[in-house]
């Protein structure tokens, strides 16, 4: 059955409970940590990305898929779409399902919490992924000497979610004021496609810039494990950047959309048609410097 944007049933609140933070707040077994201030921005690559047509042991739904907008039932945009695809165009493209049952999600199938050993930007570098994204994404950073780049004491953040300035000191009182938001949460998206996931892809999922934003501890709480049916950011000057990432992020993984969800993206989308999918480059880390 094809589903219209414009016809696309809003409902459907999603269950929050059982949600995990990997805010990782910094301490002494967390390893060093990360700079410069990145608009919310997307990219479609192939690397890291591809989807597994292997069969997975757990169930997914019995709602039979379609795609949004599109004619071709369950077609995804190909990993390596040129920058210029509107983010509209892409939402499209991704199929349309049910909600998959949460039954045998656990964080760990993701991998160890911002492991270094996965095949997207910033991987094999060295740094703890939640350090790449911190260096990233704030300015003004004092590194610590001796972590050869990676280990941020201090620094500035813009934080996307709220507009507020959040000043970053490293400690353990103080490191989880600004946590790694997950755009598409880890939970959400074990639901919609990523249980058929290789581990790897599924680690590289949790791992992938592109998936992941430094942010005020207090909003990624909020936002929990929901997609954009149920949470966006209140800081409405971001919401079409917002969107248009976990767009992004959806077809690069393979990953479907709910109703509600679509109907909720398109939502935001029309106030801004032109929304551009870009290019990885937009959204990698910063090279190391120390």
């Amino acid at each position: 059955m094809r589903v219209r944007l414009a016809a696309v049933a809003v409902g459907a609140m999603m269950v929050l409970a059982g949600c995990i933070a990997d805010s990782d707040p910094d301490s002494a077994s967390s390893g060093p940590v990360g700079s410069s201030v990145t608009a919310i921005t997307i990219a479609i690559s192939s690397s890291a990305g591809s989807s597994s047509t292997s069969s997975s042991s757990t169930s997914s739904s019995s709602t039979s898929s379609s795609s949004v907008g599109s004619s071709s039932a369950g077609s995804s945009v190909p990993a390596n779409a040129a920058a210029g695809t509107t983010a509209l165009g892409v939402l499209a493209t991704l199929a349309v399902k049910g909600r998959a049952p949460k039954t045998g999600y656990q964080r760990d199938l993701f991998g160890e919490a911002w492991i270094d050993k996965v095949q997207v930007d910033g991987g094999h570098n060295g740094c703890r992924t939640r350090e790449d994204i911190l260096r990233r994404d704030l300015t003004d950073l004092l590194l610590k000497p001796g972590t050869g780049g990676c280990t941020v004491l201090t620094g500035v953040l813009l934080d996307p979610y709220t507009g507020s300035t959040i000043h970053f000191v490293r400690g353990q009182d103080t490191s989880a004021l600004v946590q790694i938001d997950h755009v598409v949460a880890l939970s959400d998206s074990w639901q919609k496609g990523a249980q058929q996931l290789a581990q790897s892809q599924r680690e590289n999922l949790a791992n992938d810039p592109l998936n992941l934003l430094a942010v005020d501890g207090k909003a990624n709480q909020s936002k929990g494990a929901g997609d954009a049916a149920t949470w966006l950011p209140m800081n409405k000057a971001v919401r079409c950047d917002y969107v248009a990432r976990q767009v992004a992020v959806k077809a690069k993984y393979h990953l479907w959309v709910t109703e509600a969800e679509g109907a909720a993206i398109a939502r935001v989308l029309r106030g801004c048609p032109g929304q551009l999918v870009p290019t990885d480059a937009q959204v990698a880390v910063p090279l190391l410097t120390g």
